[in-house]
């Protein structure tokens, strides 16, 4: 990558013409960049009021065609020009990045992500430093976390990334989970009737959170509570759901639901109403569903009926599937994690039966058929399970994951970035490179819209116009994630 500063003088007449045909009303309502502290500024590569990125690759996050050999202009955190390298001057005192060869993609816009990881049986450690930093160097610049076991931790994590005090993606901070009895996790609040599920959205709501998530054991009317109030309030809810069918949930008008089709009980014989038959039992159900036949076809209908999306969380389930790669990125880990994970990853490769050989294809090609019939799909990484789901790193392998599922890397890439800032209601902020939108940007080395592996090879992060160093984010926690 070879930075100058713009040395020619900047054609007024010509280029002020271009920049103005391109222009567009800056939407106000937009974050200010923040003052960055020592402590994120130590990460930072790139923090110039404009910026040129040219002879770039853009792939803008929209579906569209790649456009070769382009000039971006970034001034104040916002993209101020874009079009053929040949047609825009840079402007004086500008830092000038020559990317040919590279290309460039929006942030990625991930939407079930945590905060912490299951360093034991049942025990998941809360690691905001390591976590947010990674996220950031593996190109997310927006998430929302799927599930809270930290109380006021992570939105007061998100107000510290938004201030920049601290270094890491926009977060949309979901509150603690809404559940019913039967889980037996002892850091999460048990719901007792309808009333209470009101009382605790308005708690939250109140107490900053952004979002809401709807779990395992919840009742039909303690989630139509929520909803009616998170609703009122303009706040959003998803739900990892067991209880509750899909269409009950749809019905009852919730916004989204995790982990794909993975964890829908709608074919579960006999099910009672509000009470989760095991979540096995929900998975073997679904490995008998034929998916070309009408009460699958059905329930898709219903669900982009009522406008509700999916998000794919294949990262999590392909670590129980026998048969899939090592996940990347597990060297960043303390080493008795790291270990920890291995053994058990040889494990599972050493099965000749298992569930998920078959039903990780099947959730794979149900994905598709939601999307392809219109159905919003969104993307997230879940860094549960019994580990291996690394942050950044399993956002990169998500993208590569929806590709094998049948998506084109262009279709992935949009799944990763507009379709979750199009879900946040930030479309006309985030999620596509166009002019006036923020500039949310990942570098890349390569080509991923010819070969989705090139995801990988990120080489910078900008997020509103700062450019991250993903090296520096990764070297500042490697052989520590586990810890803090």
């Amino acid at each position: 990558m070879r930075l100058s500063r713009a040395s020619k003088q900047f054609h007024a007449p010509r280029a002020c013409a271009l920049i103005g045909a391109l222009m567009v009303i800056v939407d106000t309502s937009a974050a200010q960049r923040p003052t960055l502290s020592k402590n994120v500024r130590e990460y930072v590569a790139i923090d110039t009021p404009t910026v040129v990125l040219t002879h770039v690759r853009v792939i803008d996050g929209t579906g569209a065609l790649p456009r070769e050999n382009q000039s971006i202009v970034v001034r104040d955190g916002r993209i101020a020009a874009l079009g053929d390298a040949a047609s825009i001057e840079s402007p004086p005192g500008a830092q000038v990045l020559d990317l040919t060869g590279k290309s460039v993609i929006p942030g990625l816009v991930m939407m079930h992500e945590h905060l912490y990881y299951p360093t034991g049986p049942g025990v998941y450690g809360n690691l905001s430093e390591s976590f947010t930093r990674l996220y950031l160097a593996g190109g997310v610049t927006s998430m929302r976390t799927g599930g809270n076991s930290n109380g006021y931790g992570e939105i007061n994590i998100a107000g510290e990334i938004a201030r920049g005090d601290k270094p890491g993606p926009w977060m949309d901070a979901t509150a603690p989970y809404l559940q019913g009895p039967g889980l037996g996790v002892t850091q999460m609040y048990e719901l007792k009737s309808a009333n209470d599920a009101r009382r605790m959205t308005s708690f939250w709501a109140d107490a900053g959170a952004t979002s809401f998530k709807a779990y395992m054991n919840i009742t039909r009317a303690e989630l139509a509570a929520a909803v009616k109030e998170a609703h009122r309030r303009g706040l959003k809810i998803t739900g990892h759901l067991c209880s509750i069918t899909y269409r009950e949930a749809a019905t009852i008008g919730i916004d989204d639901l995790e982990h794909g089709f993975f964890v829908a009980t709608d074919f579960v014989p006999e099910k009672k109403p509000d009470v989760c038959p095991g979540q096995n039992v929900g998975m073997t159900a679904l490995a008998a569903v034929d998916t070309s036949a009408a009460p699958f076809k059905s329930l898709v209908a219903y669900l982009i009926a009522h406008h509700v999306a999916l998000t794919s969380t294949l990262t999590v389930f392909e670590t129980f599937t026998p048969g899939q790669p090592t996940p990347p990125g597990l060297d960043v880990l303390d080493p008795i994690l790291k270990q920890q994970f291995e053994q058990f990853h040889e494990t599972v490769n050493k099965k000749t039966e298992s569930m998920y050989i078959g039903l990780f294809a099947k959730e794979r090609a149900m994905e598709v058929t939601f999307a392809r019939a219109g159905g919003l799909l969104l993307a997230g990484t879940d860094p549960t399970g019994a580990g291996g789901v690394i942050p950044g790193y399993s956002d990169q392998r998500q993208v590569e994951l929806l590709v094998g599922s049948g998506f084109t890397p262009l279709e992935a890439i949009r799944i990763c970035t507009l379709n979750g800032a199009t879900y946040l209601g930030k479309a006309t902020r985030i999620g596509s490179i166009a002019v006036g939108k923020q500039a949310d940007l990942v570098v890349i080395g390569g080509n991923p819209a010819a070969q989705i592996s090139d995801i990988r090879n990120v080489e910078m992060v900008f997020k509103q116009g700062v450019g991250y160093d993903p090296a520096k984010l990764i070297a500042s926690v490697k052989g520590k994630v586990g810890l803090f």
